[in-house]
């Protein structure tokens, strides 16, 4: 499967759940930032995570209480760069007990110093690896040589050792498709990874770099990369793609990805910052949901993010069975 079944079966009863109590919004996902420390100070990355303190860094308690109050399924723990925060196990053990499912997005340079052999393997933890091309490309991107050769020693022993590991890959303006063709390739071949997360660039508020990816410039760009997912262990839905590539359209699904960083919630979602509270009500009750669905900001033009737009392509499934049947199939594929 291109999913777990434990993951599958709980997303699904995350959403009866939420049918049945009438919630027509509810988080998918948590974006959990730790903090916001990192070890690399990457081109495509907004400022903040250049110049993080430690000290500032979230408690466990906070962390683990801001997920009981959302109640999402799954915990992207991400930062900054989540194995620099020194509670890391506690963290990670809390969202175990709590029965979520985890994707340690990570650049994979401390793995071997602090995951391997202090954090076994898990059903419920997935090691996503970030990678944006191929060792030159990739390498430039993060600003520092070597970095993609470690990240593919880190990944070949993270397999060895029984983990869950998959990619993600971000696709820029001056992105080759070739060269992610490449990489999948590569990735299938030599690594054997579980599974390769491919999106679109989308201009954080607080980067300056002109290598985001236009409207025009997605579609153009996905239409080739909706023909690798015939090919490859891709974990975005083909419906994703399809949207990414101009032939659907969805509305935006912003409250399926909520976010949680050292200042509190992030609202309206992952990439926008117009409000901040630690009050979880006060995000959820008074972020207005029905605005930032229909697209029409300014800052979300050129938006196709699989973090506001996964979900609305999971949850029109439920009206149209023949891409019920198309998404089963495409899940028991991988």
């Amino acid at each position: 499967m291109r999913f777990p079944l434990h993951i599958t079966t709980d997303m699904v009863r995350l959403q009866v759940k939420n049918a049945l109590q009438g919630n027509k919004r509810f988080p998918f996902v948590m974006m959990l930032e730790p903090l916001w420390t990192c070890n690399l100070a990457c081109l495509g990355c907004s400022v903040e995570r250049h110049t993080g303190d430690l000290k500032d860094r979230l408690p466990v308690d906070v962390c683990l209480k801001a997920l009981d109050d959302c109640g999402a399924g799954a915990v992207s723990l991400c930062g900054g760069e989540p194995t620099v925060y020194p509670e890391l196990k506690e963290l990670i053990d809390g969202i175990i007990a709590r029965r979520k499912h985890i994707y340690l997005c990570t650049n994979a340079l401390l793995l071997d110093k602090r995951v391997f052999g202090k954090i076994e393997p898990h059903k419920r933890l997935t090691i996503n690896v970030h990678l944006d091309g191929m060792r030159e490309t990739h390498d430039y991107v993060v600003d520092r040589g070597g970095v993609f050769d470690k990240a593919i020693a880190m990944m070949r022993e993270a397999k060895r050792l029984g983990y869950h590991v998959i990619t993600n890959t971000t696709v820029y303006k001056e992105t080759e498709i070739a060269e992610v063709e490449e990489l999948c390739e590569f990735l299938t071949r030599d690594v054997d990874v579980d599974g390769m997360l491919i999106s679109p660039g989308y201009q954080y508020e607080s980067v300056e770099e002109s290598i985001f990816l236009t409207g025009q410039d997605i579609e153009r760009k996905f239409k080739r990369v909706l023909e690798l997912s015939d090919r490859y262990k891709f974990t975005s839905t083909p419906m994703f793609l399809e949207f990414a590539a101009g032939s659907r359209d969805y509305a935006c699904s912003p409250w399926s990805t909520v976010t949680f960083t050292p200042m509190g919630w992030k609202g309206p979602c992952y990439l926008i910052q117009k409000t901040n509270t630690f009050d979880w009500d006060e995000f959820w009750n008074g972020t207005d949901w029905s605005y930032w669905e229909s697209r029409s900001d300014p800052l979300c033009t050129n938006c196709k993010m699989h973090s506001g737009f996964e979900a609305s392509a999971v949850i029109e499934l439920r009206r149209n069975p023949r891409d019920m049947a198309r998404m089963v199939k495409w899940n028991l594929a991988g």
